[in-house]
C-alpha cells in the first residue's frame, strides 16, 4: 500500500517561513519524481516545484526564488522549504510521487495570515 503523509502545515503570519516534509511509504522512492502542489479555494491545483529523481528542481514562477525542494532518499522524504510567504500562497499543499504510475498525498493546510 503506498502512502505519502505530508507534515509542517499550519498558520504562519505573512513574511514568515514553512516548511513541509512528505514521506513515502510502498515505492521505491528514489526512483521516483517528487512534486509539491498546491490548491486555494475555489482554484485549480497548481504545481509548486518538483524534484526529480536525479535531484533536479524546477519551480513554478510564483515561487521561484522563495521555495527550495530537497530530497532525502535514505529517509524516503521530500521537503518543501519556502520563505517570504504572502496570503496568496494560502492552499492545501500536497505531495506527488511519479514514476509512471502516480500517488498524492492528503494535502496538509497552509494559511498566512496575520
Amino acid at each position: 500500500q503506498v502512502q505519502l503523509v505530508e507534515s509542517g502545515g499550519g498558520l504562519v503570519q505573512p513574511g514568515g517561513s514553512l516548511r513541509l516534509s512528505c514521506t513515502a511509504s510502498g515505492i521505491i522512492f528514489r526512483f521516483y519524481d517528487m512534486g509539491w502542489y498546491r490548491q486555494a479555494p475555489g482554484k485549480q491545483r497548481e504545481l509548486v516545484g518538483r524534484i526529480t529523481s536525479n535531484g533536479d528542481t524546477s519551480y513554478w514562477d510564483s515561487v521561484k526564488g522563495r521555495a527550495t525542494i530537497s530530497r532525502d532518499n535514505a529517509k524516503n522524504t521530500v521537503t518543501l522549504q519556502m520563505s517570504s510567504l504572502k496570503p496568496e500562497d494560502t492552499a492545501v499543499y500536497y505531495c506527488h510521487a511519479r514514476s509512471g504510475d502516480s500517488y498524492w498525498g492528503q494535502g496538509t493546510q497552509v494559511t498566512v495570515s496575520s
